[in-house]
């Protein structure tokens, strides 16, 4: 599997929070975790990668993207 842009972890982290709302940091500990599940190194690396961004997308004190207060 192919490496994913900056660019694209922005898309991914932006894409999980339109999603799961203030769920998403749930859902990426979920994800991180079924890569760990199945060794899946690649997919550990990229989902944390993605939870790294989802947390400075998010205020966690309203559980909202912080482009939507």
């Amino acid at each position: 599997m192919a490496q994913l842009t900056d660019w694209e972890l922005w898309a991914c982290a932006q894409r999980v929070i339109k999603e799961h709302g203030a769920d998403a940091p749930e859902h990426v500990a979920t994800m991180i975790a079924r890569m760990v599940a199945a060794a899946n190194e690649g997919g550990i690396v990229t989902w944390q990668a993605i939870a790294e961004r989802v947390d400075q997308l998010m205020d966690y004190r309203t559980g909202r993207p912080l482009s939507k207060q």
